[in-house]
């Protein structure tokens, strides 16, 4: 890491807020992967916020589990759960400690270690699909639950920092409705993301998962 303002980790303090100003402050800002293999660098262009016990449409809304025990702790570290039995996402955990709320990141485009994220995601058509999509986004970065409660606000010393970066313009900011979610929180418009960005994944309302039979 170098002194140069845009490359200094984002401090506790800024995460230490009501996720809903937290969310749209991260877009633009710089998520690094550190690895064996190399770095890979992602600047954030779409977020989504989840309100813990407040929020029908979060993992928290029913109380802590030990699936989401990390989006108690202290603000500032990264929550990563498994979904459909198959995929990763990552969220950063947000307000004061014992507060459940946490930051979905969706997408983003990878700045460095193309190559890297590439080869985690042989199916994209292009580039800005590496990180396109929540699942896309930590399979390119290699997240898994390894790294569930990793500081993020830390030095190189962790696998996952997030820097300043250069933050969206907010005239650029627009926010709607969430991804896939369903029932009392499918209108919250806590979906953020930077206007016209290529990397932004396109928005799908929450179609039930269909239960499968076997015939007999």
């Amino acid at each position: 890491m170098t002194d140069a303002p845009d490359r200094m980790p984002l401090p506790r303090d800024f995460f230490n807020r009501p996720v809903q100003d937290v969310a749209p402050d991260l877009l633009g800002r710089t998520l690094v992967r550190h690895s064996p293999d190399g770095p890979i660098e992602l600047r954030l262009t779409e977020v989504e916020a989840y309100d813990g016990e407040r929020d029908p449409g979060s993992h928290a809304y029913r109380g802590r589990t030990a699936r989401n025990a990390t989006m108690y702790g202290p603000p500032g570290h990264a929550y990563v759960y498994f979904i459909y039995g198959m995929w990763f996402s990552i969220n950063l955990v947000c307000g004061p400690e014992d507060r459940a709320s946490a930051v979905l990141l969706r997408a983003g485009e990878i700045l460095t270690g193309r190559s890297l994220a590439a080869g985690r995601r042989p199916k994209a058509r292009n580039t800005d699909e590496l990180a396109k999509g929540p699942a896309r986004l930590a399979t390119a970065l290699d997240i898994d639950r390894s790294l569930d409660g990793v500081d993020v606000c830390a030095s190189t010393d962790s696998p996952l920092t997030i820097l300043h970066g250069t933050p969206a313009p907010r005239a650029l900011v627009r926010n709607g409705p969430r991804t896939g979610v369903g029932g009392d929180g499918a209108g919250h418009p806590w979906r953020y993301w930077i206007d016209g960005d290529p990397t932004v994944s396109p928005y799908r309302p929450h179609s039930p998962r269909r239960r499968t039979t076997t015939a007999t």
